[in-house]
Parts: structure tokens; C-alpha cells; sequence
């Protein structure tokens, strides 16, 4: 009899320790407030590829001028940089979701006005530079809310798995997108594509308008356990005390970890924005002659890899010495894109390029939490921007240097180069004590404690509203 028990109970196998981690994955999605924001964001993403497929082509097609398509793009992405500082601090002082929501108002409004001229003839260049700047503006005061909203919505247990739900959500439009964009644009034109992105944008702001009702007046449609986790962040990001009286300058200041976060963020961009744009390109069409078909194989085996590295980091909910995991697997990425263009074949190519952002989404994965919970409250939005202002900062220099080398060298080298920019960063890091021991607890003098068992660093204990 003592043993017909043990005969009766399953033992472990390696199927129930997946499903184990899939519900830890998914275990976010019991969350209404986090249902809504990724829901929101997956269709908001969704409509920003339809867009970045029909902006060229309407202007290469209407005006014929990559000069124009330059210029437009550059009068996108220089607001966007340099509001990113803006964004963080208006996330903080307002919240997130409120932020967040405004700009996905404004953009829309500014691409269906896109959508209307288009569509009416020809749009005048200044027309095109005039949107292109409010959706830079509003897309830099945006992101340092949504790397700021997450620790609002979860319990700290679920804040990884969130954070790889919410990235992987976003990376799956992307992988999607371009593919549904080009076709939605050859088969009806791409006014309507943009049309599509306003749209977007309104569902978007409709689901933070309802994350925001949840907090703003109590239980409502996001649920009453959704307000009580979004209250109590938004108390502890409002205390008085010690935690308040401190600004992003003192830390600056003060915060060796954050001083080598930011250098080595800025070191490691100056390589992989050339990379990946300038060098990426070339290859497909120099060496290999792959054609525009080869080259979006290429992109889509990059995104495919993003996608599982981001899943799989989601399965594991903290680890003890996260800088050092993350370290590791930035590491692994750079030794597979140091060979990826030396082997000879598109596919060959392919499959190394996503094994190697695999990688580099782990640990990004595992680091963008770490910070979160590392935060102080009060100032998560102005870290996450300055942390988001150092990357994009870089983008400009490294195309640059990228297309001189490329000129001089070809596209090859550019791949070991930036793998060894970004190796030559993170051991600069590892050689610094505070980058090691970076776990998360918060910095010295700040009211946020490290969470204990059963207790959430940016938020109160888990309870959920249910499916």
C-alpha cells in the first residue's frame, strides 16, 4: 500500500515543465489593464508598418526625390530624439497612460490629415515634412511612457513575463507588418494605408483611455484589482520623503550603475544602427546578390529570432545577478554576428543573424526589467528617457561611420567591428562592481525597497480580475 501513492502520482516530465513556464509566460494576460495595453499597442504597431511601407513608396512614386524621402525622415527622427528627455518627464508628472494617450491622439490626427491630402492629389513636400515632425514628436515623448506603464499594471513576480508579452507583442507586428503593409499598399494604395495607421493610433488611445478610467475614478472597465495595482504605483511615485526630493540630475550624479549603463548603451548603438542599416543592405545586394527578396529574408529571420529570445526570457521571472545574465547573453549575440556575413549563403546568413538577436533580446529583456525595478517611482519616465536618448542619439553617428566603412571596406567587416564595439562596452561594464552587483533593489537614499517574497517593487501583491 505505501507504495500504490507514488505508483498514483504522475512524475515531472519535460512536457509539464513547459507547460509550467507557458503559464508563467501568459500569466500576465489575467490582467485586463495589461490585456488592454498590449492589445492597444500590437494594433498601434501594426498600423506604424503599414506607414513605413506607404510613406516611400507615396514619395519616391509622387516626387521621385530620395532627397525628399531624406528629409523626411530626418525632420522624423530628430524630434523624436531630442523629446524623449521631454517624454520622460511628462510621464512622471502626468503618468504614463495619460501621455501616452495624448500623443496617440495627436498622431492620429496628424496621419488621417496625411490620409485626406493624399488622397485628394499630391501632397506638397511641406506637408509631408509638417506630419513627419509631429509623429517624431510624438513618438519621442511617447516611448518613456511605454517602458514606464508595465510596473503600474503587474506585480512585480509577473513584471519579466509582462515586459516579454508586451516586446514580443510589438515584435510580432513588425515581423507581420511590412508583409500585410506592402501588400494593403499594391493592392489599394497607400492613402489608405495610412488611413489604416490613424485608425491605429484611435485604437490605441481608446485602450489607455480605459487603463486611465481605472485609475483616475476607481473600479471601472479595467477592472477593480487592475485600479488597486495602478493606485498604489501611482501613491508610492507621489510619496514625500527622501525618494522625493530626489531629481534624474542627483542620480546622475550619484549612481555609479546608472553613469555605466549610459555608456555602455551609448558604446554599444555606435556600432549595431550602422550595422544593421548601412551594412545589412549592402550585403544582401554586393556579396551575395540576393536581391530585395533576400533582403527581407534576412529581416524577417532577425525578427523571428527577436521574437523567441524575447518569449523565452519572459519564462523566468528574476534572475540573482541580472546584469551579468544579460551581459552573457549580449556576449553570445555578438560572437554570432561577428561570423554571419563570412558564410557564404543567404539562409546560412539568416539563421546566424537570429540566433545572435535572440540573444541580444534576452538580455535586453532581462536588463529593461532590472531597470524598471530599479527606478525609483518618481523618476522611471526621465531614466527610461535618458536611457532611450543615449540609443537614438547614437543612431545618426553610427550610419554615418557605417557608410564610410562599408565605402572603403565593404560590408563585411562592419559585422566583427560592431561586435567588438559592443564586447569592448559590456566588458567595460563587467569591470565595474555596481554593473556586476546590479539586481535591482533601489539606488542608495531612494524610498523604493527591494522586493521581498511576496511583495512587488513598483506595485502591491497580485490580484487579479481574472480571464
Amino acid at each position: 500500500m505505501g507504495g500504490s501513492a507514488a505508483a498514483l502520482t504522475p512524475c515531472p516530465g519535460p512536457l509539464a515543465g513547459l507547460a509550467v513556464k507557458r503559464a508563467a509566460l501568459l500569466a500576465p494576460l489575467r490582467n485586463k489593464g495589461f490585456r488592454l495595453l498590449v492589445g492597444g499597442q500590437m494594433a498601434s504597431n501594426l498600423g506604424d508598418a503599414f506607414y513605413s511601407v506607404a510613406l516611400p513608396w507615396y514619395v519616391l512614386a509622387n516626387h521621385g526625390s530620395a532627397v525628399l524621402l531624406g528629409t523626411v525622415l530626418a525632420a522624423y527622427g530628430v524630434p523624436r530624439t531630442v523629446l524623449m528627455a521631454v517624454g520622460g518627464h511628462a510621464s512622471d508628472r502626468w503618468r504614463p497612460w495619460t501621455v501616452m494617450m495624448a500623443c496617440d491622439s495627436l498622431r492620429a490626427v496628424a496621419v488621417a490629415a496625411l490620409a485626406v491630402t493624399t488622397a485628394s492629389g499630391r501632397a506638397h513636400p511641406a506637408v509631408l515634412v509638417a506630419v513627419a515632425v509631429v509623429l517624431g514628436a510624438g513618438e519621442g515623448i511617447f516611448l518613456p511612457g511605454a517602458m514606464s506603464i508595465i510596473p503600474a499594471l503587474l506585480p512585480d513576480q509577473k513584471l519579466q513575463a509582462g515586459n516579454s508579452l508586451s516586446m514580443g507583442g510589438n515584435q510580432l507586428s513588425f515581423l507581420l507588418g511590412p508583409a500585410l503593409g506592402g501588400a494593403f499598399v499594391a493592392l489599394i494604395g497607400p492613402s489608405s494605408a495610412f488611413g489604416v495607421d490613424a485608425v491605429s493610433f484611435l485604437v490605441s488611445a481608446a485602450t489607455l483611455a480605459r487603463i486611465k478610467v481605472s485609475v483616475t475614478h476607481g473600479p471601472g472597465p479595467a477592472g477593480p484589482d487592475d485600479a488597486g495595482k495602478a493606485q498604489e504605483w501611482e501613491a508610492r511615485a507621489s510619496e514625500d520623503g527622501v525618494g522625493r526630493r530626489q531629481t534624474l540630475g542627483s542620480l546622475l550624479r550619484s549612481e555609479r550603475v546608472l553613469q555605466v549603463t549610459l555608456a555602455v548603451i551609448i558604446a554599444a548603438n555606435l556600432g549595431m544602427g550602422g550595422l544593421y542599416n548601412v551594412a545589412l543592405p549592402a550585403l544582401a545586394h554586393g556579396p551575395f546578390h540576393a536581391g530585395a527578396a533576400g533582403y527581407g529574408a534576412l529581416l524577417a529571420a532577425i525578427s523571428a529570432g527577436s521574437l523567441a529570445g524575447t518569449l523565452v526570457a519572459g519564462q523566468k521571472a528574476r534572475f540573482h545577478q541580472p546584469a551579468i545574465a544579460a551581459s552573457a547573453a549580449f556576449l553570445g549575440g555578438s560572437c554570432f554576428t561577428a561570423i554571419a556575413p563570412y558564410l557564404g549563403s543567404v539562409w546560412a546568413t539568416g539563421v546566424t543573424l537570429a540566433i545572435g538577436d535572440g540573444f541580444y533580446s534576452y538580455g535586453n529583456l532581462v536588463f529593461v526589467t532590472v531597470m524598471q525595478r530599479w527606478a525609483p517611482p518618481q523618476l522611471l519616465g526621465r531614466i527610461m528617457g535618458l536611457l532611450l536618448t543615449g540609443s537614438f542619439a547614437a543612431y545618426p553617428v553610427s550610419v554615418a561611420l557605417g557608410g564610410v566603412m562599408v565605402r572603403s571596406f565593404g560590408p563585411a567587416p562592419l559585422f566583427p567591428a560592431a561586435a567588438g564595439i559592443l564586447v569592448l562596452a559590456l566588458l567595460g561594464g563587467l569591470a565595474q562592481r555596481s554593473w556586476r552587483d546590479f539586481s535591482g533593489a533601489g539606488p542608495a537614499g531612494s524610498s523604493q525597497v527591494a522586493p521581498s517574497r511576496g511583495t512587488a517593487a513598483l506595485s502591491p501583491p497580485e490580484h487579479d480580475d481574472g480571464p
